[in-house]
């Protein structure tokens, strides 16, 4: 599948070149939360809803379901898709658990409530994980293909996966996706316990076409493999399969961009195993701190502003129940171009 144009919203910027060759990007955010575990955190701090998409129909939206709308539009608008068959246009979003603060502020106000725990209607469309990708393909028409993805740090991977599979077998023409995280109190709390570090917050979104006939390819997906297992074999595995669905020999691999933190080297020991040495890390790492499922989404297009015309990279991924992912990205034409 090629990919035709990206839209992207993080707290280093908005383009592929930008994501590329920053540093950690990280502000305060005390001012505007005043129960967080830490003050700092990689969000989007002058981010506002009504301020990018309008008053008229976004009075309920969650953040997350905000960020996920206003990618989707900016990659729509990178790759000049017209949607004129709206059937034959898709959404795949890849996420952890939706928007945890809906989630949470919901359940407790079935809890808190008087009887008959009148909870506010308006509160529970946002608890369902599918919220951002069905009010995404509302605000744009979009009638085809459409998936949430509920994968954590597999999550964009997997609905890359999912969209070329939907490409393959007809059931779309043009597919956007990506993945959102959205930067809460709950979040932070939840990746400080989990991880010890700042929570990010992000959304990446992609035009992906099997076979486009008036947009050039700025990069192409020739394969994505998933599997299970446990230890460095398993990731080995996956990304051999993908090598050999893409048709690529380890030798012809420039780049990688793993879902390593800093400290941990058990993907890019995986990547070495296979390719025989070390490559450039193209990877997140924590420069955006703890994005979740768009963490995969920020390595695609980390390796976007860095890959050249004809350049092949390798997109790794695990999950702690020892799932596995890996993609090969090959740039095409102006890749690591800034086309904003």
């Amino acid at each position: 599948m090629k990919i035709t144009g990206y839209g992207l919203l993080t707290a280093a910027g908005s383009t592929a070149a930008e994501l590329a060759g920053a540093s950690a990007a990280r502000a305060d955010m005390s001012a505007l939360h005043d129960d967080l575990p830490r003050p700092d955190a990689c969000a989007i701090p002058g981010f506002d809803i009504r301020a990018e998409l309008g008053r008229k129909g976004t009075s309920a939206f969650d953040r997350a379901t905000g960020l996920a709308i206003v990618a989707c539009g900016r990659a729509l608008a990178d790759a000049g898709v017209q949607v004129e068959a709206p059937e034959r246009v898709g959404l795949v979003l890849g996420t952890t658990e939706g928007s945890l603060r809906s989630t949470m502020e919901y359940s407790r106000e079935t809890l808190v409530q008087d009887r008959p725990y009148l909870v506010n209607p308006v509160l529970f469309p946002n608890t369902v994980m599918n919220c951002a990708a069905g009010q995404a393909a509302i605000w744009f028409g979009l009638k085809g293909v459409n998936a949430t993805i509920a994968g954590g740090p597999l999550a964009f991977l997997q609905s890359l996966r999912y969209a070329g599979n939907a490409l393959d077998r007809g059931y779309a023409d043009t597919i956007l996706v990506g993945a959102v995280e959205e930067f809460t109190a709950h979040r932070a709390w939840t990746a400080e316990l989990a991880h010890g570090g700042p929570v990010g917050e992000a959304a990446a979104v992609f035009v992906v076409e099997k076979d486009p006939q008036d947009r050039t390819p700025i990069a192409e997906v020739p394969a994505v493999a998933a599997g299970f297992g446990q230890g460095q074999g398993a990731l080995v595995s996956c990304l051999r399969r993908a090598l050999a669905r893409a048709g690529a020999r380890p030798e012809e691999i420039d780049l990688m961009a793993t879902g390593d933190l800093p400290g941990e080297r058990a993907e890019s020991d995986a990547v070495t195993a296979v390719v025989g040495r070390d490559l450039p890390q193209a990877g997140p790492g924590d420069r955006f701190g703890h994005c979740g499922a768009a963490g995969g989404a920020l390595a695609l297009a980390g390796v976007l502003g860095r890959l050249g015309d004809g350049e092949l990279a390798v997109i790794t991924g695990r999950a702690a129940d020892g799932a596995v992912a890996a993609a090969v990205v090959k740039g095409r034409g102006d890749a690591r171009a800034d086309r904003r």
